[in-house]
């Protein structure tokens, strides 16, 4: 690791850094600040967690620095996230990064009134940390103009695509000057964002921390075969025992869907647990609280769809428990990762059942890996969870097969040496029509 001293930063950046307690940078940001500030493009991967933030933010603000003034409604340096939580995580990291200089920051994202961001942009910005959707709007109103754009970065462009940000981003491309300096920086690379690279990109640098999709060697990972029935009670107990080991421990909890976060907000929420929850239906004003109140530890457990899964950096989180697996194999990455982070110890279990086999394959098949089973006393699973292998295969035993009996006689079919079994019917006591039981006699027809 390096000292930021040795990567060609100002003294006014180094100043900042030094009163935040920022002693080495991290791989990304030895890596990454050095050809940011030589100008080139980039598209650099390295797992959550590891400082992608400071690695794009530090060079372009000392870049900025020394820039011109920014011109009403304009912006120089325009970064783009998928999520509004993100958008907000970023804005304080480059005002928390900035404080010694004289830049102006702002965010704009959906899910609040439009009309104050519209006020905001007339004196322009110097860093603009925007959503797709919401830039695009004030763009299309003439609120923003990209006349004096330097700088692009996409920040998780792969949760941009999935969340369906694609034509957004094509009119975006267009509006934007085609002289300006371009960053990709994510945890995982789709094969979409890897075309989408080489149409917006000119002759990139190249950054890989770790391999593609992996996660922090920090980080355990362990999932619970468990029947879906049975997955709220296994939770409990799990959250007991956490709870039991350090009262004070926090855990985050991820599911699919807003209702899965309302129902065990409120079951939680009634054992005596503190806890916060999001989801895309509450307003931003309540996500931003959720959020905050979390990271403060002011709450201990946090219930969140994927809406968290890439906008919540948390100092020390011992526990992530996916309590449904996502849809999106790349989601889990950015799930777990929450844990783990900056060279801490982590935790990530997940609760799996039988119906869910498909997505833990490709979730293995992404991260090149099987995740550890292992057994929960007393949650042995009526439906059994599938084997897998990497490449997406699911192992299915053969049942049993039935024993095939002499058609008639109920006589089972047996291997050549055995003596046969023979099973007595009633059917094996008849002869002529007569019968060794007087009362199950077979009865000639009545003639007509």
């Amino acid at each position: 690791m390096s000292g930021f001293s040795e990567l060609g930063l100002i003294p006014e950046l180094l100043s900042t850094l030094d009163a935040l307690n920022y002693q080495e940078a991290t791989p990304v940001q030895a890596q990454a600040i050095p050809v940011i500030l030589k100008g080139r493009d980039l598209i650099a991967g390295a797992q959550t967690g590891t400082g992608k933030t400071a690695g794009f933010t530090l060079p372009l603000l000392q870049k900025l620095s020394s820039g011109g003034k920014t011109r009403s409604n304009g912006v120089r340096a325009l970064i783009l996230a998928p999520t509004r939580e993100l958008a907000e995580q970023i804005l304080q990291a480059v005002q928390r990064y900035s404080s010694n200089l004289n830049l102006r920051s702002y965010a704009v994202y959906g899910g609040v009134s439009i009309n104050p961001q519209m006020m905001a942009m007339r004196k322009g910005a110097d860093i603009l940390v925007a959503t797709p959707g919401r830039l695009l709007d004030l763009y299309r109103s003439n609120a923003l103009q990209f006349d004096q754009l330097e700088y692009l970065v996409l920040d998780e462009a792969d949760r941009m695509l999935d969340l369906g940000f694609a034509d957004e981003l094509d009119v975006l491309f267009c509006a934007l000057p085609r002289r300006r300096q371009t960053l990709l920086f994510s945890a995982t690379f789709s094969e979409r964002v890897k075309a989408m690279a080489g149409v917006i990109l000119r002759d990139p640098a190249r950054i890989e921390i770790a391999a593609p999709n992996s996660t922090a060697d920090t980080l355990s990972q362990s999932l619970i075969a468990v029947d879906k029935k049975r997955k709220v009670e296994l939770l409990q107990t799990l959250i007991r025992r956490h709870v039991e080991h350090d009262a004070a421990a926090q855990l985050l909890i991820f599911v699919k869907t807003r209702k899965s976060v309302d129902e065990l907000e409120s079951l939680l929420g009634e054992q005596g647990f503190n806890v916060g929850a999001i989801h895309g239906d509450k307003t931003q004003g309540n996500r931003m609280s959720a959020m905050q109140a979390f990271k403060k530890r002011e709450t201990q457990i946090l219930v969140a769809t994927d809406v968290a899964a890439r906008g919540l950096d948390v100092e020390e989180l011992p526990l992530v428990i996916n309590f449904e697996l996502p849809i999106n194999a790349e989601d889990y990455v950015h799930r777990i990762g929450r844990s783990g982070r900056k060279g801490k110890e982590g935790a990530a279990v997940s609760l799996v059942s039988a119906d869910e086999v498909q997505q833990l394959a490709a979730i293995e098949t992404l991260i090149g890996h099987l995740i550890e089973r292992r057994d929960e006393p007393g949650f042995a699973p009526e439906h059994r969870l599938p084997e897998t292998a990497l490449g997406g295969q699911i192992i299915k035993k053969p049942k049993k097969p039935k024993k095939k009996t002499i058609p008639g006689s109920g006589q089972a079919l047996v291997k050549p040496g055995e003596k046969p079994v023979r099973k007595l019917r009633f059917i094996d006591h008849l002869d002529d029509g007569k019968s060794s039981n007087p009362d199950r006699r077979r009865r000639k027809p009545k003639k007509k």
